[in-house]
């Protein structure tokens, strides 16, 4: 089904999201790679307010490029980053923040999984290598944060968009996965043919 979404979205509205939806996001999302994540958990742990509420967000594994000068940031790119780069921590991510929808490439493992069904929340995929694309659903940057730490592409950008995607759901908040069904599907074909060469034997 497709779905236009004008964000924030709350635990009600996302856990009628459905794995294989298409969805196009309105409103703000922020990027988070490897580095801010772990800066925005530390923060959390010891108890620091963040400068913005990751909840009424969506979550953008990306590390875009910036051109221009703040105010007048210009997004030259801003395709997805792998996400299973970010699995050791983003079930405490999602427990922290609550970003209701998590967008990258790839998919992401069980941890993951488990905390988007404890917290409601789905993982939409946004396909690789279309940067220019992405960067042409943003609107304009709000703000921009720990760019003199972490540089450009780690540091927190967030953007205003509309009719941001297509965004495929392939995990959501109630155990559909399509990366756990495409392996089965594999590895039942793989045994299909394992027979089959063995059987010529």
């Amino acid at each position: 089904m497709e779905r236009k979404i004008d964000l924030p979205i709350d635990e009600a509205g996302v856990r009628e999201l459905r794995m294989g939806d298409i969805l196009y996001l309105t409103g703000s999302i922020f990027t988070a790679r490897d580095e801010a994540h772990l800066l925005m958990l530390e923060a959390h742990d010891s108890g620091q307010a963040l400068p913005f509420d990751p909840s009424r967000m969506a979550l953008f594994h990306c590390g875009p490029v910036i051109a221009g000068s703040d105010p007048d940031w210009r997004v030259i790119a801003a395709g997805p980053t792998t996400s299973i780069r970010m699995e050791l921590f983003e079930d405490r991510f999602l427990e922290a923040f609550r970003p209701r929808i998590v967008i990258g490439k790839g998919g992401m493992a069980e941890k993951t999984q488990a905390a988007l069904e404890r917290v409601g929340a789905v993982y939409a995929h946004y396909t690789g290598g279309a940067g220019a694309l992405a960067a042409g659903r943003i609107s304009r940057v709000e703000g921009v944060h720990w760019l003199d730490r972490l540089g450009m592409p780690e540091a927190v950008w967030i953007f205003s968009v509309k009719e941001f995607g297509p965004l495929l759901v392939t995990m959501d908040s109630v155990g559909g996965n399509l990366y756990g069904e495409l392996d089965k599907e594999i590895s039942e074909n793989l045994k299909g043919v394992l027979e089959r060469i063995e059987g010529s034997d």
